[in-house]
């Protein structure tokens, strides 16, 4: 567990899944909070194991704050049930226009939980944390108020300044291959080719077949695409193979992008903020 916030000093006792949500919890909440967060940095949310203490945690808190669209449905539910948690439950996609893909196991449509990576969902994110604080402490109402005002205005200038660093690129060598398909809004706010992904998955936890790894390899090839890029939770393996097959460069391992989580304190991806303008910079300096 990253920290602990099951306290009795006053604060409100938050639980926040994510580390993205945690960040935005603590920036919001400021010092009226205190933030249990579950999963750890450069870890992955989608195979989260909850420990004991966890459970605990979650049955002493008064929120619990979710990134939502299924990204934690393996094992949010029964970890809640199991806790007894009797608080509110803030999930952050409530507000956010959804994009789709296709499950890879049954073909069936899929909502994208990665709504993060658009910096215009993550202030509708912060808008719910907002809202849920200050309707639980409504005697700090204007400091939630105040701090999400101006957590707001960075997020825009975040949103201007990803754009006039991707618009440096030319058109045509906007292609992204990454490790698993995380990054689809990012994808989509900021008009990048997807050219494919080592995992082909929301999850990352598929795998690619013989056939479509040289599939992918072959695209790469045809597409021209100037690099791969790994994650900081996922094992650099795989991406390393692949670029060495189509003879591109791989940003992998020390320097992957923050794609499912951000990275641990004093790194370059510790905060949202921070962990988007680093992919952002990553992907352009590979992409010249």
């Amino acid at each position: 567990m990253a920290d602990s916030g099951a306290t009795d000093n006053g604060k409100l006792k938050v639980v926040a899944t994510t580390t993205q949500v945690a960040d935005f919890v603590r920036v919001i909440g400021g010092d009226r909070v205190a933030v249990t967060q579950l999963v750890k940095p450069n870890a992955s949310p989608h195979e989260y194991e909850p420990t004991p203490d966890v459970i605990q945690a979650i049955g002493q808190a008064q929120l619990l704050v979710k990134n939502g669209v299924g990204l934690e449905d393996e094992w949010l539910g029964k970890t809640v049930q199991t806790s007894g948690f009797r608080g509110q439950t803030v999930d952050t996609s409530a507000d956010i226009s959804l994009r789709q893909g296709e499950d890879e196991e049954t073909g069936k449509p899929v909502d994208d939980p990665h709504i993060w990576h658009n910096p215009q969902n993550a202030k509708i994110m912060c808008a719910a944390v907002e809202k849920a604080l200050a309707k639980a402490d409504p005697d700090h109402l204007d400091g939630y108020e105040q701090r999400f005002a101006a957590y707001a205005a960075k997020l825009d200038a975040l949103d201007k300044d990803i754009e006039r660093q991707i618009n440096s690129l030319p058109e045509e060598g906007r292609k992204l291959v990454t490790n698993h398909d995380a990054f689809g809004y990012y994808i989509d706010r900021y008009h990048l080719n997807f050219v494919g992904s080592v995992i082909p998955d929301f999850s990352d936890q598929a795998e690619l077949s013989g056939s479509q790894l040289d599939g992918l390899v072959k695209k790469i090839k045809d597409e021209k695409v100037k690099a791969v890029f790994g994650e900081s939770s996922l094992p650099p393996k795989t991406a390393k193979t692949i670029a060495d097959q189509a003879g591109v460069k791989v940003v992998a391992g020390e320097g992957s992008l923050y794609g499912d989580s951000l990275g641990p304190g004093g790194s370059a991806g510790d905060t949202y903020l921070k962990s988007e303008e680093f992919n952002t910079k990553t992907i352009v300096d590979a992409l010249k």
